[in-house]
């Protein structure tokens, strides 16, 4: 028996010998990592530094920036160098933080993608009050709500993990979750459930239902209106509808794997799955919205050929 006292450190075995080739995975996961800090950062500096992009709109971009890159610092490092070890544990405090910082990124994009699509809503269904209705107090409020909620929960979701007593330490993951863990428990887990089940209305089902409203009226407005009306609706929804779908399928995935036996998936292809919606969503948003938003394709052209 190892209660939650004893196991001072967790055992990661979805990870396999790979031999010399681990060194090539290795650089293929620092290129990708440093391609997702120069994309998001770079459009971050551009949206700070243009007053003409000082709009909702873009601002919310910017916090969707911020968190693509604090969600992929939260598992990029601890990868690398879990590639290049031999032995694939990781310490309970890391294993709770890394659960921190994962966790509270998807609900920040989840949460971030609502109060874009409530921005979209409102600029496209009362465009004459849309001023009046998104100020930039609303805006300041539903960017705070939108880390600080998250960040609530987690600190909630990871203390009740915590109190539970442990049957054992192993893993079959590549990086730490909150229910893999919460699996190994020995005591009671009904609170833990219940909680999880709060958790995951809250800040997943409802700003998927949100977006999904939003967007219904949205599109009512779009075949009801005018051809310039439609093609400006579909410029500035497009990538947010892309981002939504590409994000829930990599958070789907991660979903029914903690919580259904995945033995007939061949492991290289669960590994791949598992890690998708934290590899590809930092890197998929900054190049989608930075194509497809024309303020932001303008001024990055702008810079990149030195033009005034």
């Amino acid at each position: 028996m190892v209660n939650s006292t004893e196991a001072s450190y967790f055992i990661l075995t979805a990870y396999s010998d790979t031999g010399v080739l681990k060194y090539l995975y290795f650089l293929i996961i620092l290129a990708l990592y440093i391609c997702i800090i120069g994309a998001n950062t770079s459009l971050i500096v551009v949206i700070c530094v243009n007053r003409s992009l000082h709009e909702p709109m873009y601002l919310f971009l910017c916090s969707l920036f911020v968190n693509e890159l604090y969600g992929s610092s939260g598992l990029f490092p601890f990868l690398l160098v879990q590639i290049l070890s031999d032995i694939h544990t990781v310490s309970a405090p890391l294993c709770f933080l890394q659960i921190y910082f994962l966790y509270s990124y998807v609900l920040v994009e989840y949460l971030n993608l609502a109060a874009m699509s409530y921005d979209r809503y409102l600029a496209i269904c009362y465009p004459l009050q849309y001023n009046t209705y998104m100020t930039s107090k609303k805006v300041t409020v539903l960017i705070t709500l939108t880390w600080s909620m998250p960040c609530i929960a987690i600190v909630i979701l990871i203390s009740l993990t915590v109190s539970l007593t442990l049957c054992g330490n192993i893993l079959d993951t590549v990086y730490c979750g909150n229910f893999p863990i919460v699996k190994l428990a020995c005591s009671d887990t009904r609170v833990n459930n219940i909680y999880g089940l709060f958790f995951t209305v809250i800040y997943i089902i409802i700003p998927l239902l949100l977006i999904l409203y939003t967007y219904m009226r949205i599109l009512r407005v779009c075949f009801s209106g005018s051809r310039q009306t439609r093609q400006k609706a579909l410029s500035t929804c497009t990538p947010h509808l892309a981002s939504l779908i590409n994000f829930s399928f990599g958070v789907l995935f991660e979903i029914l794997q903690s919580r259904f036996d995945m033995i007939g998936v061949p492991n290289m292809l669960r590994v791949l799955l598992s890690l998708y919606f934290i590899t590809c969503q930092p890197l998929f948003t900054p190049v989608l919205y930075g194509l497809k938003m024309s303020k932001i394709r303008i001024i990055c052209k702008r810079l990149l050929y030195g033009e005034v």
